[in-house]
């Protein structure tokens, strides 16, 4: 995502600049300066040189916009993936709570035993309800 947004950044640099490139009263008369330019309209500091023609500011508007989804998306995407990973277990890892959780089988009162079959029998019976109906899906 940031190889992308950084393309676009020079990208849209690039087009302000041809874009700009003899226009009277100018203050983007370099590369260097659109560059500064994307950065500084993009972070919305309010210190960006206004472009002078039309279609500059097309291509200012449109790197605005399209570069400031791209950043806040990446960034939200990268919040909400941190939070959902406890959620997204690997199964390894599940296997390996579920053997962990064999070996205190010995520890288990008669009561806890007949739980832990209760629950067993249930997971099994929601896995079978499970498969027949993506089963039923796929016909």
């Amino acid at each position: 995502m940031a190889f992308l947004l950084l393309a676009l950044w020079m990208l849209f640099s690039a087009g302000l600049y041809v874009a700009e490139r003899g226009a009277d009263g100018t203050t983007i008369t370099s590369y260097g300066r659109a560059l500064y330019w994307g950065v500084a309209a993009f972070s919305t500091a309010g210190i960006a040189d206004m472009p002078i023609n039309a279609a500059a500011e097309v291509i200012g508007g449109a790197w605005i916009i399209i570069g400031s989804l791209l950043f806040f998306g990446a960034i939200v995407a990268t919040i909400t993936a941190y939070f959902l990973r406890p959620l997204q277990r690997p199964s390894k890892q599940i296997i390996d709570t579920i053997e962990y959780n064999l070996e205190q089988l010995d520890n288990l009162t008669i009561e806890e035993l007949e739980m832990l079959k209760d629950t067993t029998d249930s997971l099994i019976e929601h896995m079978e309800r499970v498969k027949l109906k993506q089963a039923g899906k796929e016909k």
